[in-house]
């Protein structure tokens, strides 16, 4: 922008130099004829103007050859002043004028500006509108001539997100603005510069921030597309041996969510053998053998089983594995691993394939239209969630709490997780592997069964039990550890400790994941 700036006023430098010449040598060529009426600067200068605006007066005219040949460029120079001029009139009132005219007559509505026109930004808008037929989408950038124009309303406008909020003018809910560029210096350098505007940011990112500040949230479709492959595929009772190829960015996260939210029974133990470079999260995450079997399969809990070696050569593990997971960064070369894996291994597991193509026959995961939806990006159902749990932990604990606002961002973390297994709660409690979503009904269904069965002491132990082993995992793999006395900053706390060691007030504490449905199903 600097640079164009520069440009243009060398350029107004330059033009107002010959501009200025011209006169001068339109004075000079005509002063010292008896004849010409042209006799001072101010004439020059004069004439210069009623020729430039086509207004063409009469009462000065060059009499010289050479103020012939200046006249003549002056009559070209106005033509193209005319053409600009009227060119920058109608290309201001298409691009900016009018679209701001629309805006102001729709200030009531809700807001979403695009900084950047893409497939991930054109799908969630199209997502955002099915839900929003109202919503006003707004891209902060001149449409391509080659660029073919959505299928839902929208305005191309070629302004800054201040200029957007300004014009909003706080009337209504507050404008959304969303960084789809997956860059993270200028995607976070970006979404600094708005902090201090009134608006919700969404900033696609690859370093994992959930949060900046206040109106700053961070998201980055590794993590999208893993929590929706879960919620769409979640784990069934019958499987115990996964298999994952490839752990780049979507299989790390892919990982995480199933160590994190894969809790469905106490007496099932899950072994996933992952295939990838994991030396950078073996590092990152050790004290992951607190809780897993590492290395090798146990009959006591789940295990993680990672190889350096190729996958082509486990032959026997790949025929008994329940699921196959190929999740490389590259996605042909996981349509490559696909294709092998049918053509020379006898499978009786289902292949899942992440891939933003669509091919009939293949169960694939991760499209566009899966992972940019509104409820992904700016998770308003899952926070919600969080929230309500925060409330209901608050008011059941006896000691001094903190409130939403007050928490730091792992332990919203925290809350945000055991809101991520609420889906897998719904489906213990109905026994119904087959759910992939909330619904008023499904939800009402599962807090009904949750208060029949809760009466049972043994039934309301295990649901206990099997939150406190969720609750440990998260704080596990994010290497916090026992100690008598808790200390956020040391990462140690009294409870991280088996279930059978907690006091009678800790086991209660871990009802309020499970209280959770009875307040989320009056919301929905």
């Amino acid at each position: 922008m600097k640079r164009r700036k520069k440009i243009y006023l060398y350029m107004t430098v330059v033009l107002l130099c010959i501009y200025f010449g011209l006169v001068m040598l339109l004075y000079f060529s005509e002063y010292e004829d008896s004849s010409a009426s042209i006799r001072t600067f101010s004439d020059a200068f004069w004439y210069s103007l009623v020729t430039l605006t086509t207004v063409g007066y009469g009462d000065l005219t060059p009499v010289t050859p050479l103020g012939h040949g200046v006249g003549v460029v002056f009559l070209f120079l106005s033509a193209g002043m005319m053409m600009t001029l009227f060119g920058a009139v109608i290309s201001f009132v298409t691009s900016e004028g009018l679209p701001f005219l629309m805006l102001g007559f729709q200030r009531k509505k809700n807001w979403y500006y695009f900084a950047d026109y893409g497939a991930e930004a054109n799908t969630l808008a199209e997502n955002i509108f099915k839900e929003d037929p109202d919503a006003v989408i707004i891209y902060g950038e001149k449409r391509d001539e080659q660029m073919e124009f959505p299928d839902y309303p929208c305005l191309f406008i070629s302004a800054s997100p201040a200029r957007i909020v300004a014009c909003k003018k706080n009337v209504g809910l507050r404008c959304k603005i969303f960084l789809m560029k997956e860059n993270d210096i200028g995607v976070n350098s970006r979404a600094i510069d708005l902090h201090k505007l009134p608006v919700d940011v969404y900033a696609r990112t690859t370093n994992g921030h959930d949060h900046l500040s206040g109106n700053i949230n961070f998201f980055h479709s590794y993590d999208c597309c893993a929590r929706q492959y879960w919620r769409s595929k979640a784990l069934c009772s019958y499987e115990n041996t996964i298999v994952l190829i490839g752990f780049g960015n979507y299989g790390r996260c892919i990982l995480e969510r199933a160590i994190l939210t894969n809790i469905i029974s106490v007496n099932q133990h899950v072994a996933y053998h992952i295939f990838g470079e994991a030396k950078e999260f073996l590092a990152m995450h050790s004290r992951l053998n607190e809780m897993f079997s590492m290395g090798e399969e146990s009959e006591k809990r789940d295990s993680l089983i990672f190889y350096d070696g190729l996958w082509e050569e486990c032959h026997t593990l790949l025929e008994r594995a329940d699921r196959i997971i190929i999740c490389p960064d590259d996605e042909p070369e996981g349509w490559n691993i696909f294709w092998r894996l049918n053509q020379y291994y006898k499978l009786n597991g289902q292949i899942h394939l992440h891939s933003n193509r669509k091919a009939p026959g293949v169960c694939y995961f991760g499209t566009n239209e899966e992972i940019y939806t509104p409820n992904q990006i700016m998770r308003t159902e899952l926070n919600r969630a969080a929230i309500t749990i925060n409330e209901i932990f608050c008011k059941s604990v006896s000691y001094p709490t903190l409130s939403w606002d007050e928490l730091d961002d792992f332990h919203r973390e925290s809350k945000i997780t055991a809101a991520d297994h609420l889906l897998m709660k719904i489906r213990i409690l109905l026994k119904d592997e087959t759910i992939t979503d909330f619904t008023a009904e499904t939800v009402e269904r599962a807090y009904k069964k949750y208060c029949e069965t809760k009466r049972d002491e043994s039934v309301q132990d295990m649901y206990r039990r099997l939150d406190h082993l969720r609750w440990l995992r998260f704080y596990t793999f994010y290497n916090w550890s026992y100690g008598q006395e808790r200390n956020d900053d040391k990462r140690v706390h009294p409870m991280l400790c088996p279930y059978a060691e907690l006091t009678a007030e800790q086991r209660k504490e871990r009802d309020a994941a499970w209280e959770l449905l009875g307040s989320f199903s009056s919301g929905l």
